[in-house]
Formats: structure tokens, sequence, C-alpha cells
């Protein structure tokens, strides 16, 4: 009986022992491909990890070579590229550290495909941004030579009213029609009397007519009257006062206004010498509206 006992417990204890060795080789399966498992997943961390940050230096490469056109950028525009730098150098703090669980690697995948978006958006708005400036710089010279087109024509303009104006006020000045010098000298009895020669002579007497001009001004005009004497002098009053005629300042030996009508009458000026008259020939000239009027003289013997 006891021989039939003993062989039982042997049993036992050798179903148990296979029972612990499948165990055992169970748990060190489990534990390889556990191992394996870990070793696949920190791999695929490691990969995308580097594809990520290869992403984010192609993403600020773009931006980059989007800014080297010197685009002036508007306010807005500079707080977007201010803005995505930024989110750039966060991603890159966040990548650089040790381990990321799948929860923190999938956070920074969808980060940067909005990343991606806005770089993007970006880019196509500073391309825009850079028509829109050619656009304008076309507008702006198109407008430069638009007034430097109207400047010229007013300059031209106002050249030619000038012209035309220095035109109108020489056309509109008295000229002489006819003139004539007589000397005179005066009697005791106060009577005038011409005379050929210089001893006697006291006075000339300048008798000229206007001729007709239907653009000159009508009423009084200032007649500036300049005497030049034999030997090229002229003669003044002994005063500094002068007149612009033919565009130069001159003295004047007399000066006197007439009434002019446009009708064809006839003036006289009456100037006294207040030295002796010397022989030989004067010349007088008349000036009026800034311009020379005309010419005569006289020779005395």
């Amino acid at each position: 009986m006891e021989n039939q006992t003993q062989p039982k417990k042997n049993s036992n204890v050798i179903y148990f022992l296979i029972v612990v060795i499948i165990a055992l080789l169970g748990t060190d399966v489990y534990l390889y491909i556990k191992k394996n498992n870990s070793d696949v997943k920190i791999v695929y961390q490691n990969d995308e990890k580097t594809r990520l940050q290869t992403e984010l230096d192609s993403l600020e490469a773009q931006i980059e070579q989007v800014n080297a056109g010197k685009t002036r950028l508007s306010a807005d525009m500079q707080a977007k590229n201010d803005s995505l730098k930024s989110k750039i150098k966060v991603l890159r703090s966040e990548l650089a550290k040790g381990k990321l669980t799948f929860a923190e690697l999938n956070k920074a995948q969808e980060d940067i495909k909005q990343l991606r978006y806005f770089v993007t958006k970006y880019t196509a708005d500073i391309e825009e941004l850079k028509k829109e400036n050619v656009t304008l710089a076309s507008e702006r010279d198109t407008l430069k030579t638009n007034l430097g087109t109207v400047t010229e024509k007013a300059t031209n303009l106002e050249k030619q009213n000038q012209d035309l104006s220095t035109k109108v006020t020489l056309a509109s000045a008295l000229k002489v029609g006819a003139a004539n010098v007589v000397a005179y000298k005066i009697k005791g009895s106060g009577k005038e009397v011409d005379v050929t020669r210089a001893s006697p002579a006291k006075k000339i007497k300048i008798n000229f007519t206007i001729a007709s001009n239907p653009i000159a001004v009508k009423g009084a005009h200032d007649i500036y009257v300049r005497v030049i004497d034999p030997t090229g002098n002229l003669i003044t009053s002994g005063t500094d006062a002068t007149f612009n005629a033919d565009g130069q300042d001159l003295q004047y030996t007399y000066k006197t206004s007439i009434d002019y009508k446009d009708d064809g009458s006839g003036y006289t000026i009456d100037w006294v010498n207040p030295n002796p008259f010397q022989k030989g020939s004067y010349t007088v000239i008349l000036y009026a509206d800034g311009y020379t009027m005309g010419k005569t003289g006289v020779t005395l013997k």
C-alpha cells in the first residue's frame, strides 16, 4: 500500500515543476516582447522628434527667405512675424526635452501642423504685400512723371504769360510819333523868340506827338526827359532822382506828365537850362511807361 502512494507524490511534484517552468518561460517571453515594444517606441519617438525638428528648420528658413526681400512690414505683419518666430522657439524647446510621452509628441505634431498653416498664410500675405508695393511704386513713378510734366507745362505757361505780359506792357507804352526841339531866348518883355545860336538861348521847347496806341492807358503818364550836352554829359537838376526804363535805373534831366487821349494831340515840354548853352548838338531822349518813347535834338551855332 505504501509503494502505491509514493509514485503518486512524485507525479504531483513533477507536474508542479512543469507548471513553474512554463510560468517562468511565459514571464521571460512577456518581458522580452515588452522590451522589444519599448525599444520600438523609443526609436519611433526619436525618429519623430528628428522629423519635427527638421520641419521646424524648414519653416524657419521659409520665414527668413520671405523676409529677405526687405519688404516694409506693417505693424500687424511685424506682429505676425514675431509671433511665428516665438512659436518656433517654444516648439524647439519642447522637442529638446529628454523623453517625450506620446501625448506630448502628438501635441507637438498638432502644434507644428498649425504652425505650418500660419507660416504658409504669412508667406502668401508677404507675397501679396510685395505685389502691392510694386504696384504702388509704379503708380508713384507714374504720378512723379505726370507731376513733372504738369510742372514743366506750368513753368512754360508762366514763362509764356510773363513774356506775353512783357509784350503787352511794351506794346502799351507810349511812343513818339513826331518830335522836334526849338531853342528860345527870352526878351526883357518876357516874349520868347526862337534862336539857332547858343549864346542867347535860355530854354528849349520839345514838341512831339504820340503815335496812336489803342491798348495804351488813357490818362496821365509820367514823362522823363534826358538832355545830353554836346560833350556827351547828361544835364541833371542836381539831384540823384532816378527812374527805371528799358531794364535799368537812369538819372533824368526833367520830369513832367501828360494827359494821353489817343486823339493825335500835340504836346510841348518847356525846359530851362540852368547852365549856359554851348555850341554843338544837344540830344533829347523821352521816356514813358518804363521804355524809351523816342529821341530828337537840336544843334546850336
